[in-house]
């Protein structure tokens, strides 16, 4: 006889200010230069897509998105150390999208650090496309890191 192991379920909900204590301690863990509460509350008070991720009754991740004039950007993306290598970024993304897809947007865009392989390998395989470099986006330990920029098309 051999078990099966179930996870915990998954839920996304809309982000809000209720949340921002918990995603500023994630924020600050998981990023060495990490957005300010300022930020995060801005995008909720001007309607980004805010989403959170919850595992275990905790939060596991977020992810905020702009959208407008058929297009969207993806600004940030997080998944909790403790919740990585469960599939849960690729699920989050692809709530996302889903999201994206009913505000009708075309294409959708990301900057990423060329040093952040996880995250490349996640992007591309949910087909997302090179299709430039932002010089010196990022700030870095030691001067600047530039940024691929990434698209993939929603349209059928």
């Amino acid at each position: 006889m051999s078990a099966v192991l179930k996870s915990p379920p998954v839920f996304f909900r809309p982000m809000s200010g209720e949340d921002l204590d918990n995603i500023m301690t994630l924020e600050t863990r998981n990023y060495d230069f990490p957005w300010t509460r300022q930020i995060f509350a801005d995008c909720l008070r001007v309607g980004y897509l805010c989403q959170v991720c919850e595992m275990d009754n905790q939060l596991a991740g977020y992810c905020i998105m702009s959208t407008g004039a058929s297009e969207a950007h993806v600004l940030n993306l997080c998944i909790a150390q403790g919740y990585r290598r469960r599939g849960l970024g690729k699920r989050l993304l692809t709530h996302m999208l889903e999201l994206a897809k009913h505000r009708q947007v075309g294409t959708v865009f990301l900057e990423v650090r060329p040093s952040n392989k996880a995250a490349i390998s996640l992007y591309e395989k949910m087909g997302f496309n090179e299709i430039g470099t932002r010089l010196d986006y990022y700030p870095a330990r030691v001067g600047r890191e530039d940024a691929i920029i990434l698209a993939k098309s929603l349209e059928v």
